[in-house]
């Protein structure tokens, strides 16, 4: 997805007076592309749910927790907004790993049938993947990169933009 689509995604704040004009540092961009880079090759945030091992996904979920971390420790600035953006993003991995239970616990290991594992992983899934749309959108947009059609779909929807032939469907036969 091209940058110019994100951008419309996220409401922006404007006054009358006019918008204010960041330009981010170069070692910012950097570890922006990187971060959205590496989170384009994580299945765990787009695939199917019912695709996914759990095992799998928290090993993945592990991974993104130490890769942003890593990226964390890089930034001059801890107080930037790309900072904030990160620790938010490793703050959602925390809250998946600790409702799934990563301690030996049986859960996970019974999280691909029917019942209460399954429902417990698949929200915590559905939490992270919903948090990480929304900060992967910010990246995008305050960085101008474009995001792989595959993370993007985990975006959230542009508000004004058509929902579909779903949409259409729905409306000539309920409405």
């Amino acid at each position: 997805m091209k940058f110019s689509e994100i951008a419309n995604r996220l409401t922006g704040i404007s006054t009358p007076i006019g918008g204010a004009s960041w330009q981010p540092a170069e070692m910012e961009i950097a570890a922006a592309r990187r971060v959205i880079a590496f989170l384009e090759d994580r299945r765990v945030l787009y695939e199917p749910t019912e695709m996914e091992v759990p095992s799998h996904c928290v090993h993945s979920v592990i991974e993104i927790r130490h890769c942003l971390s890593d990226e964390l420790g890089k930034l001059d600035g801890k107080n930037s907004e790309l900072a904030a953006t990160l620790r938010a993003m490793r703050a959602a991995c925390r809250k998946f790993l600790e409702r799934v239970g990563t301690d030996g616990r049986e859960g996970i290991h019974h999280a691909n049938g029917w019942g209460f594992h399954s429902w417990t992983f698949g929200s915590a899934l559905g939490e992270l993947r919903g948090t990480f749309g929304i900060h992967v959108a910010k990246i995008a947009a305050a960085f101008k990169l474009d995001v792989e059609d595959r993370l993007a779909s985990i975006l959230p929807a542009n508000a004004d933009a058509d929902t579909g032939d779903d949409d259409r469907l729905f409306r000539r036969l309920y409405l």
